[in-house]
């Protein structure tokens, strides 16, 4: 169950990247579940990872690999297990998938990035991996951005695609990525596993700036659960391939690269809390009128990770009471209640700190029949605002996790 489109998007041959896969049989159900990317020589990457304690294997063999080399060639990404909680043998792991891909490249170990997700807690199946990967390079092709994606997938429903075009010093540049992510999503940093490529060129450190700025509300403004990830990573590679004047802090087009590159993390994003697991609604909580960035995303998680007003949206009923609850308990010093107003759509439900005069329950029951629904909050405190996106809990949520393993 998801909401809105699964149409996956066409997604473009971009110069500099080659993605193949192969069924290695670490998730049940049929198709591959393996995936390789290949980057151009001189590529360079940025990433973004999970800030949970307990980060899986592949994010800290990841991390010291692009201390060694910043110029990655290849990605290797596994779904079915998230090689995390496993020790020192975990990491061992890793870097064995990625010995076994860089004697198949002729490549270095640490020119391979590795990422894994899937059940945590179990030992990754490094044969099975191993014997999987010729057949991976074998399908190398710059076409395969809908199959990566799929082979990538866990308990999604669909896989996640997006793409943005724009003209870099006269040279037209193409931005694409996937995603994947359904459950265990509030992201500290980025989202469950996100791989962004670009045929421009870029300066590295430029491009960990833009990527960790557009993170900050794309991937780091969205819930499911309200559970961190020990696997987020997000990367963004530039393969150069453009030939556009190298874009640095100073390049005149800057904005404009951050704007695509912006859009299609939002995508991405999106289409994460589209496809929340067992979800049936898109609900974009935004928050008014506050007297800080951080005063405003209190309030719009403290609503968004509400199991009360996920389950009251689930089930169609305009408990605006839960809203409120929900406001006034997150942690914001001194608010002043009669300032707060609420609304669902253009449908004011709270004011003077109670029941909107002139709301009807009839009213709120239409805006609750739609499967898209915006929460306005405006809390009368200031001119900051911003929006986080969630979707309700259903019985398939619980479905969903409860069977995950059996």
């Amino acid at each position: 169950m998801a909401v809105g489109s699964d149409r996956f998007p066409s997604m473009p041959a971009l110069a500099g990247i080659r993605l193949g896969t192969a069924r290695a049989g670490l998730r049940s159900g049929p198709g591959d579940d393996l995936a390789v990317i290949e980057l151009a020589p001189d590529s360079v990457a940025a990433a973004v990872f999970t800030r949970n304690a307990f980060c899986a294997a592949p994010v800290t063999v990841a991390k010291r690999h692009l201390k060694v080399s910043p110029s990655p060639r290849w990605l290797l990404i596994n779904a079915g297990n998230a090689n995390a909680g496993t020790g020192q043998q975990g990491i061992e792991d890793a870097l064995a998938t990625c010995r076994a891909l860089s004697d198949l490249t002729q490549g270095q170990p640490t020119q391979i990035l590795p990422f894994s997700t899937g059940v945590i807690g179990e030992p990754l199946p490094v044969e099975k991996i191993t014997a999987a990967l010729p057949q991976a390079l074998t399908s190398l092709s710059p076409q395969n951005w809908e199959n990566a994606a799929r082979a990538i997938m866990t308990t999604d429903t669909r896989p996640k695609g997006a793409v943005a075009k724009v003209t870099i010093g006269g040279k037209a540049v193409t931005i694409a990525g996937i995603a994947k992510g359904a459950g265990m999503i509030a992201p500290n940093m980025a989202t469950m596993l996100a791989f962004i490529g670009t045929d421009a060129k870029a300066a590295p450190a430029t491009l960990q700036s833009l990527l960790q700025t557009c993170v900050g509300d794309t991937f780091n403004a969205i819930t499911v659960d309200g559970d961190t990830s020990t696997n987020d990573a997000c990367i963004l590679m530039a393969t150069g391939q453009a030939n556009n004047p190298t874009l640095d802090a100073s390049h005149p087009d800057l904005d404009a690269f951050r704007h695509a590159l912006h859009e299609v993390c939002a995508q991405l994003a999106q289409a994460i809390v589209r496809d929340g697991e067992g979800a049936t609604k898109l609900m974009r909580i935004k928050v008014t009128e506050a007297k800080n960035e951080t005063e405003a995303r209190q309030v719009a998680f403290t609503v968004a990770n509400s199991p009360l007003v996920k389950t009251a949206f689930f089930a169609g009923d305009p408990n605006w009471g839960r809203i409120l609850a929900a406001v006034g308990r997150a942690g914001i010093d001194q608010m002043v209640i009669d300032d707060i107003r609420i609304w669902l759509d253009e449908i004011c439900i709270v004011s003077g700190g109670g029941r909107n005069p002139d709301y009807t329950e009839t009213q709120g029951q239409q805006v609750m029949a739609q499967d898209e629904i915006t929460v306005t909050i405006a809390l009368g405190r200031g001119q900051t605002q911003t929006q986080v996106l969630t979707c309700d809990l259903s019985y398939d949520y619980v479905r969903i996790n409860a069977e995950y393993r059996t």
